[in-house]
């Protein structure tokens, strides 16, 4: 249980997230039907970490490592014949996050507008 058990563990870790980060996962497997050829895209985003420990007096030892991976689709390329065009996705959770950052702003500027005015 010494160095040589964290050092695998570690490379097999790195191993999985290099496979992970692959341009398969960014561009998906081409869908072709009724002369149409469509290619979704994706936002990958990954990171990864690790450690490695050990106690006073060389007592005690530690380890650690992990991998996360995030995807989110962005939307498909469109191929017919010779013309190629881009269809983006639509992510309501951003559209309605955005709504409620633009609601809070403008609530902010309408309150110091009155509060201004209330003071002359």
């Amino acid at each position: 249980m010494g160095p040589e058990v964290v050092q695998v563990s570690f490379l097999d870790t790195l191993d999985k997230a290099t496979d992970a980060m692959t341009v398969s996962r960014v561009f998906g497997a081409p869908i072709e039907r009724d002369g149409l050829t469509l290619v979704p895209v994706a936002a990958v985003l990954g990171g990864g970490g690790g450690g490695t420990g050990e106690g006073p007096q060389g007592q005690g030892a530690g380890s650690g490592g992990g991998f996360g991976l995030r995807a989110r689709p962005l939307g498909v390329l469109v191929i017919r014949g010779e013309e190629v065009t881009w269809r983006p996705t639509v992510d309501v959770n951003r559209m309605i996050l955005g709504g409620q950052i633009f609601a809070a702003i403008a609530l902010l500027v309408i309150r110091s507008i009155l509060k201004a005015r209330s003071a002359r």
